[in-house]
C-alpha cells in the first residue's frame, strides 16, 4: 500500500511540475530578448541559411537589433545596431571577453589560439609579442620591402597577361600574394628552404581549407548529445587538415633550427643588422624564455598554434577586401576614375605607387573604408559570455554566444544615408548639420557602426598590416591596369550594361560567389616596376 501511495504522490507531483512550468518558463524568457518559435532539439537552426548573418539580418527585420536564438542546445543573442554593439563590446566588454572554442577551432589551433583561445594570462602574453614583435607599426614598417616584391611580382604577372591578352583568375592570385607576404614576415621562407614555393602553395591550399571549415556549422558543437558524434565527417576532415599543416610547419621549424645552430659559430660579424622574422624571435624565446613569459608556459605548440592564426587570419581577409574593392571599382567606373586622377596627381606616370603614399591618398582610403562598410571580410563578431549581464532591458544569462553582425550594421539605414550604394564620397564630405560626420569615422574599433576588424581587447591584431597593404595594392592595380571582365563574371542590368556580379559565398570570411576573372589592360610601362 506503501508503494501505491508512493508511486500516486510521484504523479500528483509530476502533473503540478507540468502545469507549474510554462508559468516559470514564461516568466524567466521575459528577461531574454524575443525570440522565434522554435523547434525541438535544433533549435533555431531551420531559421537560418548558408549565409547566416543575412539570416541574423532578415530576423533583425522582425524582431528588433536585439533578439534571442536557441542553436541545438547553444544558447544565442544577435546584435544590429552600433548602440547595442557599443553596450555589449564597450560597456560589458569583460563580459563578453571570451570566445566559444568548437571543435574545428580547438584541434587545429592547438587548443592555444590568440584569436579564439580563452582571455587570460596566456592570451595577454602572445598578443603582447605579436604586436610588439610582429604586428606593431615599426615591424610592419621593417617588412616593407618584402610587401613590396610580392606587390610586383603580381603586376609583373598582370603585365605579362595583358600583352598577351590573357585573362587572369584575381580570386586565385590575391590569396596567393597575401599569403606569401604572411609566410615571408613569419617563416622567411628565402632563409635556408629549398622549396619555398611548394610550401606556400601547399600552405595557402591548408589554409582554404581550414577557414572553409571554421565557417561551417558542425551539428557536434550545438547539439549536446551528438558532442561525440561525428555526423557530417567533420572529424575526419579536420584530423586530416590538422596532419597536413603539422607536418608542413615542423618542417619548416626543424630547417630552421638546423640553421640557427650552423650560423651559432659565424655570430658577431654584422651586429645583428638584420630583421629578424617571426620564426627566429619566437625561436629565441624558446630557447632563452623572456620576461614576459615567465607566467606563462610557451612550447613549441604554441608557436605552430601562432603561425596557423596568423595564416588563417591574414590570408584570406586581406585578399578577399581587394577583391570586392576592385569588383566595385569596376561596377563604378566614375568612382575608378575618379581614384585614378588621385593617384596620378600623387605618383605621376614616372613611378609606381607605394605604401607610403597611402596618407595622400584620401579618396583612395575612403574607397577602402566603403568596402569594408559594405562587404567586411569577417561578418560577424563572436563573443561568449562569462558572466550574467544586463543588454538593454534584458539578461544575458553566462555561456551565452553573441553574434555582433557587423555586416547588417554597415547597412543600417539609421546610420548610413542610402547605405546599398556604393559612394566612397560619405567619407570625405561632412554632415550638413555641422560636424564631421562620416568623414572622421575610422575602422580601428571606436566607431561601433564601422567594425570591420571588431573592438577593444580582442580587436584584430593585424589592423596595421591590412590598412598598410590596401591602399599601396588597390592604388598599383587601379594605376597600372584597365580591366576587361570576362562574360563569366557578368549580369546584365535593365540597360544592358554588363556588370559584375556581387553574390557572396558561405563562410567563416564573405568571399564573393563567382571567381574575379579579367583581362588586365597595361596603362603604365611595366619596365618602370622597380
Amino acid at each position: 500500500m506503501a508503494v501505491v501511495e508512493l508511486l500516486s504522490l510521484f504523479s500528483i507531483l509530476f502533473i503540478v511540475f507540468l502545469l507549474l512550468r510554462p508559468l516559470s518558463a514564461s516568466k524567466s524568457q521575459t528577461l531574454l530578448p524575443p525570440s522565434p518559435f522554435a523547434l525541438p532539439i535544433i533549435g533555431h537552426f531551420h531559421l537560418l541559411g548558408p549565409l547566416i548573418h543575412q539570416s541574423f539580418y532578415k530576423l533583425s527585420l522582425q524582431f528588433g537589433p536585439l533578439f534571442y536564438l536557441r542553436l541545438g542546445s547553444v544558447p544565442c543573442i544577435v546584435i544590429s545596431s552600433p548602440d547595442l554593439a557599443k553596450e555589449s563590446l564597450k560597456t560589458h566588454e569583460l563580459s563578453f571577453i571570451s570566445r566559444s572554442q568548437f571543435i574545428a577551432i580547438e584541434r587545429l589551433t592547438y587548443s592555444s589560439s590568440l584569436a579564439f583561445g580563452p582571455y587570460g594570462p596566456y592570451h595577454k602574453f602572445i598578443k603582447k609579442l605579436s604586436l610588439n614583435e610582429f604586428l606593431s607599426s615599426r615591424s610592419v614598417s621593417n617588412f616593407a620591402s618584402i610587401r613590396t616584391q610580392e606587390y610586383v611580382r603580381l603586376l609583373r604577372l598582370l603585365a605579362k597577361k595583358a600583352e598577351s591578352g590573357e585573362a587572369v583568375n584575381l580570386t586565385e592570385e590575391l590569396p596567393k600574394l597575401s599569403n606569401n607576404v604572411i609566410a615571408k614576415m613569419m617563416l622567411g621562407n628565402s632563409k635556408g628552404s629549398s622549396n619555398a614555393d611548394g610550401r606556400d602553395e601547399e600552405a595557402r591550399l591548408v589554409v582554404r581549407e581550414v577557414t572553409r571549415i571554421f565557417g561551417e556549422f558542425n551539428l557536434s558543437d550545438f547539439v549536446w548529445f551528438c558532442k561525440k558524434l561525428d555526423l557530417q565527417g567533420f572529424g575526419k576532415r579536420i584530423e586530416d587538415t590538422h596532419r597536413r599543416f603539422d607536418t608542413l610547419v615542423e618542417k619548416v621549424i626543424s630547417e630552421r633550427e638546423e640553421l640557427r645552430k650552423k650560423n651559432t659559430k659565424n655570430e658577431g660579424g654584422n651586429g645583428g643588422e638584420e630583421v629578424k622574422d617571426f620564426l627566429d624571435i619566437l625561436l629565441d624565446i624558446l630557447e632563452k624564455g623572456s620576461a614576459e613569459c615567465e607566467e606563462v608556459e610557451f612550447t613549441r605548440v604554441h608557436i605552430k598554434a601562432l603561425i596557423m592564426d596568423f595564416f588563417t587570419a591574414g590570408t584570406d581577409t586581406t585578399a578577399i577586401s581587394m577583391e570586392w574593392a576592385l569588383a566595385e571599382l569596376i561596377n563604378h567606373p566614375k568612382v575608378l576614375e575618379k581614384a585614378r586622377e588621385e593617384i596620378d596627381r600623387v605618383a605621376g606616370n614616372r613611378r609606381l605607387v607605394v605604401e607610403s603614399d597611402g596618407p595622400n591618398l584620401p579618396y583612395v582610403q575612403a574607397i577602402i573604408k566603403e568596402t569594408l562598410r559594405l562587404h567586411p571580410s569577417v561578418p560577424m563578431i563572436p563573443r561568449k559570455s562569462v558572466q550574467k549581464c544586463n543588454i538593454g532591458n534584458y539578461v544575458i544569462p553566462e555561456n551565452t554566444m553573441l553574434f555582433v553582425n557587423a555586416w547588417a550594421i554597415g547597412r543600417d539605414p539609421k546610420y548610413w544615408e542610402n547605405p546599398l550604394h556604393f559612394y566612397p564620397e560619405r567619407f570625405l564630405a561632412p554632415l550638413s548639420g555641422g560636424g564631421d560626420g562620416a568623414s572622421a569615422l575610422d575602422v580601428r574599433g571606436q566607431h561601433f557602426q564601422l567594425l570591420p576588424f571588431g573592438t577593444g581587447r580582442r580587436i584584430c591584431p593585424g589592423l596595421n598590416l591590412a590598412l598598410q597593404m590596401l591602399p599601396a595594392l588597390l592604388g598599383a592595380m587601379v594605376q597600372c591596369f584597365d580591366w576587361k571582365v570576362v562574360v563569366a563574371n557578368q549580369k546584365h542590368t535593365n540597360g544592358d550594361e554588363r556588370v559584375l556580379e556581387m553574390d557572396e559565398r558561405p563562410g567563416m570570411t564573405t568571399p564573393r560567389a563567382h571567381d574575379l576573372i579579367c583581362i588586365p589592360v597595361a596603362r603604365f610601362d611595366p619596365e618602370l616596376y622597380p
